[in-house]
């Protein structure tokens, strides 16, 4: 059994649900496939901000650039996705990483992005239940915080409306070529097709430069008040650009039910879900450092899940060399969240072969081929 679409989605996460969206409302028929449930994987397991991050000039344009087509959705979204904008806080803990925060506050004000520089004094009014005697921080008030797999499912409903087609519960054992086959032998015919399977991305692409990294969570009972922004150590750019050694860095959310989110903690090479509980007792110590006071919460779940990840920090959203009918929309890891609007908008620029709102070269595929080519 064959059908035909204008575009083909392996993938119903955030990202293959985001540019199902931006492909339905394109006026494209769209079929949409998932092996398992809409956000079942790396969604699921993801902290859910919508921040601004300076790793790379290209990292802040399409961070900056998605977390303003949130703020444009975000009068749509419905309650559940529980769309708050708290804004985050880098904490410094001493003079070293308080130089820090005052790049990224030149930075960030160069570009048209608002922060605050915090003292001790005002940390600790903003934030009393992290420890006495950090140095300061940065407050980012536009960034944001959702729940995640309600954004999903927002999305890939808003796409189903406008005539999107999702099937579920059966994997693909073959793409490219203008064709998608599952295994039950059912097959999707397009021009297009994108490849949005995040971490299970090279499996149906061979070549492309993502490899899984592994992240725990942990979400305690209610607490309201006890965290009010996102907190995130300054440590935590130095955990992100750790490639081959675990590592664990702060990092805390508030949700809108009062619980705290916390995080974060990352490994490659691991490929089961399993809770690796010495990484989880790392990640917990490293988070009571900073707020000593989560030691008297109650954890009420711990769940992990794997992300996409690319070389240089940055996603591959264009198509692939190899195969002019496959275009990737990939290797997000921990931003996938917040880049999810961006990538579908960029993608759908690409297919349209229209100018797109920021330059888009830095995330094509070519560019990390090339890169990984040279790494080599």
């Amino acid at each position: 059994m064959s059908e035909t679409f204008d575009v083909v989605i392996v993938g119903a996460g955030i990202v293959g649900a985001a540019c199902a969206d931006e492909c339905a409302r394109g006026g494209m028929r769209v079929a949409v496939i998932e092996k398992d449930i809409v956000a079942s994987d790396a969604t699921a397991a993801a902290m859910g901000h919508i921040v601004v991050m300076d790793d790379s000039e290209a990292q802040f344009a399409i961070t900056r650039y998605s977390q303003e087509l949130w703020n444009q959705l975000r009068s749509e979204l419905p309650d559940d996705v529980e769309y708050e904008q708290c804004g985050t806080i880098w904490v410094a803990a001493d003079e070293q990483e308080m130089e820090l925060v005052r790049g990224k506050h030149a930075y960030y004000g160069d570009r048209g992005v608002p922060t605050q520089i915090l003292g001790p004094q005002s940390l600790e009014l903003m934030e009393p239940s992290l420890r006495k005697g950090l140095a300061g921080g940065l407050l980012v008030p536009q960034d944001a915080v959702l729940y995640p797999p309600c954004a999903a499912r927002f999305l890939m409903e808003r796409a189903q409306t406008n005539g999107a087609q999702l099937r579920m519960g059966v994997a693909v054992s073959e793409m490219g070529k203008g064709r998608v086959r599952l295994q039950d032998g059912t097959e999707f015919r397009a021009p297009v097709l994108v490849n949005a399977a995040g971490a299970d991305s090279p499996n149906l692409t061979p070549g492309i430069a993502v490899k899984k990294r592994k992240g725990h969570l942990v979400i305690t009972d209610r607490y309201p008040g006890f965290v009010r922004h996102q907190l995130v150590e300054l440590g935590y750019l130095k955990s992100a650009h750790a490639v081959t050694a675990d590592s664990v860095a702060f990092n805390v959310q508030p949700r809108r039910t009062g619980q705290v989110l916390i995080g974060s903690s990352r490994q490659y090479g691991a490929e089961h879900k399993e809770v690796d509980h010495e990484i989880l007792r790392r990640m917990l110590q490293r988070a009571k450092e900073y707020m000593p006071a989560l030691a008297h919460t109650s954890a009420i779940r711990v769940w992990t899940g794997f992300r996409a990840a690319t070389a240089d920090k940055l996603p591959l959203i264009g198509r692939w060399p190899e195969d002019s009918t496959v275009y990737l929309a990939t290797g997000h890891e921990g931003l996938g969240i917040t880049t999810s609007l961006a990538t579908a908008r960029l993608l759908m620029d690409h297919m349209m072969s229209r100018k797109s709102a920021i330059a888009s070269e830095g995330y094509l595929p070519l560019h990390a081929a090339s890169l990984e080519h040279s790494r080599a």
